[in-house]
């Protein structure tokens, strides 16, 4: 069996202890314990015996532990549900993890905080913990400290936890300040096709970084130009692409020029995370980033990443399969603009609270109650675009949401060409989906949804569609290893249920 940090073990006992319905102070009196220590077991401060161990596991009614890792995780939903009340939407998946590899760049104190506790961000922490970097969450888990090492032990690096990720890309920029050369692991993640790393090697090749892929990991070596100035025309407007050149300049002095930059939501909290450490940051926002980085970084900060525009699109996108009115507190409504524009036209009544600021600072949040309606399909194609434009990740939803729009819809998934065929899973749940390639297909509506039992989907959008479709389905619904979805979304069973959902998380 695998090693478990308390860390890991502190998180087995949280996510069954909330499954059970328990509070922290009902599981201590039940084992005879403090609710003092309770927080300390599920915090990852406690070490525990596997005496203690098996006693949660008893008090909990569930196996903590198993020879083989315990089974996938599977949900099963009774429809037709109705919501209702309101839901605050939580930190962005995708700054926490641009944020947690940002943090190698300091040589003080990070702490992160309101970080989603998901399975994407406990992946990139068993890297970094792995490589020396002392991470703690505090009691209540609204706030992570990271401290890096003066040196990176990367021969350690967990190579399983990182193939599970696509964002150890992103340790590129970092770690080409500290070493001379280094490998990692190839990237692993959503299955949604091939997604090439060309676009990085290209950028980071500005800065003296060359990269041979080898068996299994690409082997880096750095070599730094004298240069003053950089000037990087970005062949691809990529996220992971920007924030990687973005914190290969934080640390080279002088100026460099990214163009074609992505102005994403992620983007945008890496930008003013590294104005915090001292990085001068110019055209946050916009496609042209002037950087003028420091050569050493040694601060002790305190960050919050803003709200998830597509976590806030996911929930919308459950009131309207359900027909509830639903409010989706602290949405961030700048990265949702076109999407409800779109919304609009196709007949979605919502409402929308006067804007104020995110913890950060910077970005504008809203309140956003949607109404039940009657929606007709799109006059148009959907189809992304980078920023401003409908994000790469809310087009997922709009398949959901054509199929009980009444009509005929094209949704083109230009830059996937696996993601469109995870869509036509929807027909399984009584949906009239037409693959026309691997990029586009049709969605006629209205559907009436009927329970099926499915087997999660590789990917993380796609895999939600089904469980929000599965809300609104006559029957019981049955959402086989649901891994994906634990990756990008928190405790997402347990919030909808508090919405009126009734979702059971259960094991085999």
């Amino acid at each position: 069996m695998a090693e478990l940090s308390p860390t890991s073990v502190g998180f087995l006992i949280r996510d069954a202890r909330k499954q059970r319905g328990l509070s922290q102070e009902q599981l201590a009196d039940s084992l005879g314990t403090s609710q003092h220590r309770i927080k300390k077991i599920e915090a990852g401060r406690a070490s525990l015996s596997i005496d203690e161990i098996n006693r949660i596991a008893a008090a909990l009614e569930r196996p903590l532990i198993s020879a083989g890792g315990g089974g996938p995780m599977h949900l099963r939903i009774q429809g037709e549900t109705k919501l209702s009340g309101s839901i605050v939407v939580r930190s962005s998946k995708n700054a926490a993890v641009a944020l947690l590899c940002a943090s190698l760049l300091n040589k003080g104190r990070t702490v992160l905080l309101g970080i989603a506790q998901i399975e994407e961000v406990n992946r990139i922490l068993e890297v970094l913990t792995s490589i020396g970097v002392k991470a703690t969450w505090s009691a209540d888990k609204s706030s992570l400290e990271i401290i890096r090492p003066a040196k990176l032990d990367l021969d350690k690096m967990d190579d399983a936890a990182a193939r599970r990720t696509r964002s150890i890309i992103m340790f590129l920029g970092p770690l080409l300040h500290s070493e001379e050369s280094f490998e990692l692991p190839y990237a692993g993640g959503c299955n949604l096709g091939t997604r090439t790393v060309t676009p990085h090697l290209q950028a980071l090749h500005h800065f003296g970084l060359a990269v041979k892929a080898t068996e299994g990991a690409y082997k880096a070596d750095v070599n730094p130009s004298p240069s003053h100035e950089r000037h990087i025309t970005l062949t691809e407007r990529g996220d992971t692409v920007t924030e990687n050149v973005l914190m290969a300049a934080a640390q080279f002095t002088g100026l460099t020029v990214i163009r074609n930059a992505s102005s994403n939501y992620m983007v945008q909290d890496l930008c003013f995370f590294l104005q915090e450490l001292g990085v001068s940051i110019e055209g946050i926002g916009s496609t042209t980033l002037r950087i003028r980085g420091v050569e050493s970084i040694e601060k002790d900060v305190s960050f919050a990443p803003s709200e998830d525009p597509i976590e806030a699109m996911s929930l919308l996108t459950a009131a309207i399969v359900t027909e509830s009115e639903l409010t989706i507190e602290r949405a961030p409504i700048e990265f949702l603009e076109i999407e409800l524009a779109i919304l609009a036209e196709m007949g979605l009544k919502y409402h929308l609270s006067p804007e104020y600021p995110a913890q950060n600072g910077n970005t504008r949040l809203v309140d956003i109650t949607a109404y039940p309606s009657t929606l007709i399909a799109a006059a148009d194609k959907i189809h992304p675009l980078p920023f401003p434009g409908l994000n790469i990740d809310n087009l997922p939803f709009f398949a959901v949401i054509a199929a009980v729009a009444k009509g005929r819809t094209m949704i083109h998934d230009w830059v996937y060409e696996n993601r469109a065929i995870h869509l036509v899973e929807l027909n399984k749940l009584g949906a009239d989906v037409q693959l026309l390639d691997p990029h586009r297909i049709i969605v006629n509506g209205p559907t009436r949804w009927r329970a099926q039992e499915i087997i999660c989907p590789p990917a993380l959008r796609p895999a939600v569609c089904l469980l929000l479709a599965a809300l609104a389905a006559r029957g019981t619904s049955v959402l086989r290893d649901v891994y994906v979805i634990n990756r990008g979304y928190e405790d997402l069973p347990n919030r909808l249920n508090a919405l009126g959902a009734r979702i059971d998380v259960f094991r085999d």
